[in-house]
């Protein structure tokens, strides 16, 4: 693994924090390559005991044959020389670890008999404990502070009394003859399911020994999703501090599902009953509930805007005592994605995307002083103990691993190394963060990577990635999907930029590509690949291939139109094509609401305007077309529509369908054959 450019190290220097310090390759080292991305391991679920002596975490293991293993490891974090213990063997899979209250334990979720079900496993030695044996499976949970309590996230039928009624009414479901299915609403499916009527709901059981005691649905008969659907988790879920109530975020029931995002605040009794609405004044969304330890404060996220998915999370801080409810750092233009109190109930501890990076911040709630920690990379806090925060961190060259750094930020330590192994073998492509005047003579960023290769003197063809949203960001982090690294590895230059409308350059600058999707975009991207060769004459733009997904892949089918003389090829991944049909069958009717204003019948001179279907005649530039047949956000017929065009006039072009896919690719078989198939297309056309 490289070591940190000197523009990274200046960085690093510059905020008060140490930079990472990598071991040397060896000289078998090779340039990283897809299979070394599938197989690489992945830490995942980590814990931090309540003294702060210990940390638990999940390792994911994926063995050349394609079985895969995940077990849990202990950690002392008090000695620098202690070597991690696996604590588990088993063939299944452990996550979602927790600690007792005392520490001297931990739950953890696995599948052992069937089903995901909530396990306990003494630290002093001997078994695992199943402490669940319900009738359907955990989805995830959530321990009250004394751990005398959990919150579980069951998949059931809102009119079933019993998990018995749901599990029943599954199985009929699976058995019966008859495939039709009725709706009488929207949503009909959502991101890559089709609605079966069934809801998350939340049930909360008291833990007497290692098993439950009663369980109650506190949310029963509600119509609707809480966890939200399809990626939120029990971040979503707390229980107030004297463990006697529940505070989730949800919708409330209405046909209205489809077209709003009024998520709300609801408390509820753990004994069940009518829960209270804790936010009706505010008709955007409400999320992540905390409270402080004492009891006194709850901290949450909301946007301000109805329908406005993208709006920026306001720190919202709510006195129990008094119900006085203030804005905490309102002057601060970033949107966190996590958050937690410190110890001592005054001061929460976030993540938010800054300028490229997610960065750890402190943020004071009397004052509203907001401090960084540590911003390089991609990172989330685990915990924060004895001066210390313990947090996950990855880069452009770093998959994951755990570090720890004093709230200072001062002291930066890696934790774990769970693939030092593999990493010596690796050689990964230098990176640098850029600058350029984009629309409007405004500061836009990116980022390029060298070759892996990479020789002094020589010009290397270009990969320009368009990252998806479109209110995304393709900053410092590493990720299964869209891997920058592997464009290096195959000797690429790597060009990314974020241009107006990405996360973490501040709220007028993501709401700027709001009805403007073809505008300001494509003029930061032609600057920005324009100036960048200017940079770095080791980059060939002359010599380049464009390639996106979701957003990006809709800016694929914009180049083609607007910019068709810039790229030696394009590829087109789950792009929209017609924002017509496509207005009509995706699942989520806020997004485009919001982005043009309305519904289409309502304002279709801006659909029109820049919709990629209107300027087909200026396409010339070889295209390779991808989608899943799963994916509802943007149906595949988009995709079916653009290789139709393409085929139909002659212009060279491919389609690579995946029939068991969403709008990402996640079967890690198939992630191997993706970046084949746009690698050896790239290489086809830029004769690399």
């Amino acid at each position: 693994m490289k070591k940190l450019t000197i523009t990274s190290a200046a960085i690093a220097l510059a905020i008060g924090v140490s930079a990472p310090v990598y071991a040397e390759k060896n000289n078998n080292s090779h340039p990283f390559n897809v299979s070394d991305l599938t197989h690489l391991n992945k830490l995942h679920s980590a814990a931090v005991s309540p003294d702060g002596s210990k940390a638990i975490y999940a390792v994911k293991h994926r063995f050349q044959d394609g079985t895969t293993s995940s077990n849990l490891y202990s950690l002392n974090l008090n000695d620098t020389e202690a070597k991690p213990f696996q604590l588990t063997h088993d063939k299944g899979t452990e996550h979602s670890v927790q600690f007792a209250a005392d520490g001297k334990s931990i739950y953890f979720l696995a599948v052992r008999n069937g089903s995901t079900q909530l396990y306990n496993l003494p630290l002093t030695g001997g078994e695992a404990k199943q402490v669940s044996d319900l009738s359907l499976g955990i989805d995830d949970y959530k321990l009250s502070n004394d751990t005398d309590q959990v919150a579980m996230s069951i998949r059931v039928f809102p009119q079933c009394e019993t998990l018995k009624c749901s599990k029943d009414k599954f199985d009929k479901e699976a058995n019966k003859k008859t495939t039709g299915r009725t709706y009488t609403q929207l949503m009909v499916r959502h991101w890559d399911t089709w609605e079966d009527h069934a809801r998350n709901h939340i049930f909360v059981a008291s833990i007497d020994g290692n098993k439950l005691g009663k369980i109650t649905d506190v949310t029963q008969g509600l119509d609707t999703e809480t966890p939200p659907k399809p990626f939120s988790g029990m971040e979503e879920v707390t229980f107030t501090p004297d463990g006697k109530s529940i505070v989730y975020s949800a919708k409330a029931p209405s046909k209205e599902q489809s077209w709003t995002t009024n998520y709300d605040l609801w408390q509820v009794a753990v004994t069940g009953g009518e829960a209270t609405n804790l936010t009706p004044e505010n008709k955007a969304w409400d999320s992540h509930p905390v409270f402080s330890s004492d009891g006194r404060y709850m901290a949450y996220f909301a946007m301000t805007r109805a329908g406005a998915e993208a709006d920026r999370f306001r720190i919202m801080l709510r006195d129990t005592v008094t119900g006085q409810t203030k804005e905490v750092a309102p002057l601060w233009d970033r949107s966190p994605s996590s958050i937690m109190f410190g110890d001592d109930n005054q001061t929460l501890y976030v993540t938010a995307q800054d300028v490229g990076q997610v960065t750890l911040f402190e943020v004071n709630t009397q004052f509203g002083d907001v401090r960084p920690i540590y911003n390089k990379g991609y990172n989330s806090f685990v915990a924060v103990e004895n001066g210390k925060a313990i947090f996950s961190h990855k880069s452009l060259d770093e998959p994951g691993d755990l570090y720890s750094i004093n709230l200072n930020g001062e002291g930066l330590k890696q934790i774990t190394h769970v693939n030092e192994e593999k990493l010596k073998d690796i050689k990964f492509g230098e990176y640098e963060q850029f600058t350029f005047k984009g629309w409007n003579n405004e500061d836009v960023y990116g980022y390029w990577i060298k070759p892996a290769n990479y020789e002094e003197g020589k010009k290397y063809p270009v990969a320009f990635l368009v990252h998806g949203g479109p209110q995304g960001s393709f900053g410092n982090g590493f990720s299964g999907r869209w891997n920058a690294q592997l464009w290096a590895g195959a000797g690429y230059g790597v060009v990314m930029v974020d241009f107006h409308g990405s996360t973490g350059y501040g709220q007028k600058f993501t709401d700027s590509i709001t009805k403007d999707w073809g505008g300001k975009p494509l003029e930061d991207l032609q600057k920005g690949l324009a100036a960048v060769g200017q940079q770095q004459e080791w980059l060939d733009t002359k010599n380049a291939c464009a390639l996106g997904g979701s957003y990006g892949g809709y800016m694929m089918n914009w180049i083609e139109g607007k910019w068709s003389d810039g790229f030696k090829c394009l590829v087109n991944h789950a792009g929209l094509f017609d924002m017509r049909s496509m207005y009509y069958v995706t699942e989520e009717l806020w997004f485009p609401e919001h982005e043009f204003g309305g519904q289409y019948k309502d304002n279709k001179a801006l659909y029109e305007k820049f919709n990629p279907v209107n300027y087909v005649e200026n396409w010339k530039t070889p295209m390779l077309v991808i989608h899943g047949e799963k994916d509802f956000r943007v149906p595949y017929g988009q995709g079916l529509a653009a290789f139709s065009f393409l085929q139909r006039n002659n212009i060279p072009s491919e389609l690579l369908i995946f029939p068991d896919e969403n709008h990402w690719i996640l079967n890690q078989d198939n992630l191997e054959q993706w970046y084949g198939s746009v690698l050896g297309w790239m290489e086809r056309w830029t004769k690399k």
